[in-house]
């Protein structure tokens, strides 16, 4: 069988939702209280790698429509946004002059490649809320590039808190967000155009749980 006719089909899990949607909460709340108690926050620190394959697990547990399509867009989010971090990193180009540290664990080229999974993850959550109220593709494409522009802007100021990254002279540069919304718009455009189911009944407990997160985290830190 051609490798175009081949159809990946998950496992049902529906019934298993209301818990998964306990899980996340739970997950993030413990993660906000760990985060803010000083004595806690290596622990959490380090955990923060394992914190995000958790949520990418159960993100794609539920996810509706495994076929190549999929595959083809997830690998390919990945490999942008990490590619896109390795320029930054090393040229200053994009996002500004930024480093990352130690947290979010192993690296390749001094970018850690969880970063990869970050993107994924952020353009996936972000695209099917927007895939539910804007039909046009360049509009839902541009909508949610703003919405990650928006989450990072509550990402940033934890991340220098947490040592996930820091900034030459310790400055958010306008260009990061701007190098964000350019990426994260390409990255939307890829969302819309890939033909493959795009329910996901997790996706907003998801996003709702992250934003929760680092808003709290903004404001406690």
């Amino acid at each position: 069988m051609p490798l175009s006719e081949v159809k990946f089909t998950s496992r049902p899990v529906l019934k298993n939702l209301g818990l998964w949607k306990i899980i996340t909460v739970l997950l993030y709340g413990v993660g906000i209280i760990g985060m803010s108690i000083p004595d806690l926050r290596p622990i959490f620190q380090f955990l923060t790698p394992f914190h995000l394959a958790i949520s990418t697990f159960s993100l794609l547990l539920f996810h509706a429509g495994w076929n190549k399509n999929f595959i083809v867009f997830a690998i390919g989010t990945f490999l942008i946004g990490f590619l896109a971090e390795v320029l930054g990193v090393q040229t200053g180009i994009l996002f500004g002059e930024y480093i990352y540290g130690p947290v979010l664990g192993i690296q390749l080229w001094g970018v850690p490649l969880m970063i990869g999974v970050n993107w994924f993850l952020l353009t996936y959550l972000t695209g099917n809320l927007a895939e539910r109220y804007i039909a046009n593709d360049f509009l839902a494409a541009l909508g949610a590039a703003f919405m990650m522009v928006g989450l990072d802007i509550l990402i940033e100021p934890v991340a220098v808190a947490l040592d996930f990254w820091q900034w030459e002279g310790g400055v958010i540069p306008i260009s990061n967000y701007l190098g964000w919304l350019g990426v994260a718009f390409l990255l939307q455009l890829f969302y819309k155009k890939a033909q493959f189911p795009k329910q996901n009944p997790l996706a907003m407990t998801l996003l709702l749980a992250m934003t929760f997160f680092f808003g709290v985290l903004a404001i406690i830190l």
